[in-house]
């Protein structure tokens, strides 16, 4: 277990806890300081501001993914300590989400024409008022039984290169780094062993900007854990940690703070913040 958890999604994107019921469990579980990351929305923050300031000692970051394409694969971007109201941030979300429903409306047709139909209406409501994603696809595929896992739903049919995926609007790690920038935020890389040749990516955006590098991540075993770390120093970039928790079914899903972030790295990450002149939110004060 770990007190820092920086890579969580609640039901304003395609996790299935409210902001509120997410920061409970994360405190619940010794979690003191904590990321929420939301797929290109900052709208959970507020109730999840709230809700931080009613456990003494907890320190809740701002923060938002993104998804960004490189040649044959993807790149997911972390930005952590982002300014919420960032007017070109914002303006820039809000047409990743319009891009967002569309997708997902796609993707759904793509279903029914491969003899799989799930209803759009049940996905927009699994999704509720989060940003719809595939997550929520897959949730109405394992509602109907075409499948039994959310694993299978992306194996089979809305992972990249399987048949009902749908490409979204182009966005590269180059571009996001700088938008996470510009609004007062450090970027960094999600889950890097997701993304093919990642050490060569690592390294092209290391000379971008990037701040951090996903290396304690959800069950990542020790070998891969001391590969990232070394990759990470070579670039001089901050090794961080996520469950990437979402309360989905999936099999590699962990809950906030069961990930092997040591605690030292924690506090070190936030001194680290300041010194780049990132706003560190103060904990909340005891009752």
């Amino acid at each position: 277990m770990s007190i820092g958890d920086f890579h969580t999604h609640s039901t304003r994107s395609d996790g299935r806890l409210l902001p509120t019921e997410l920061i409970d469990l994360a405190a619940s579980r010794g979690v003191r300081v904590m990321a929420l990351t939301d797929h290109d929305t900052l709208e959970g923050l507020p109730e999840a501001t709230a809700a931080a300031a009613r456990h003494p000692g907890f320190t809740l970051i701002p923060g938002v993914e993104l998804s960004c394409d490189v040649p044959g694969s993807e790149v997911h971007m972390l930005g952590l300590f982002i300014d919420p109201d960032d007017a070109a941030l914002n303006t820039q979300l809000a047409r990743f989400r319009e891009r967002r429903l569309a997708r997902a409306e796609q993707m759904v047709a793509a279903l029914d024409g491969l003899g799989v139909p799930v209803e759009w209406t049940r996905v927009q409501e699994i999704a509720g008022e989060g940003s719809v994603g595939r997550p929520h696809v897959a949730q109405a595929l394992l509602e109907r039984g075409y499948v039994e896992t959310i694993t299978e739903a992306f194996d089979r049919y809305l992972g990249r290169n399987s048949p009902a995926y749908v490409q979204r609007e182009k966005l590269t790690p180059a571009e996001a780094v700088t938008m996470l920038r510009a609004a007062g935020g450090l970027p960094v890389f999600a889950h890097p062993s997701f993304t093919e040749d990642y050490e060569q990516v690592a390294a092209s955006l290391a000379a971008e900007g990037l701040f951090g590098m996903e290396v304690f991540y959800k069950a990542y075993g020790p070998e891969l854990v001391q590969s990232l770390h070394e990759l990470a120093r070579a670039h001089s970039l901050f090794p961080l940690g996520g469950s990437d928790y979402h309360a989905l079914d999936r099999e590699d899903e962990r809950e906030p703070g069961d990930i092997p972030l040591p605690d030292e790295v924690v506090e070190a990450f936030l001194a680290a913040a300041r010194d780049e002149g990132c706003r560190v939110p103060e904990p909340a004060p005891a009752g």
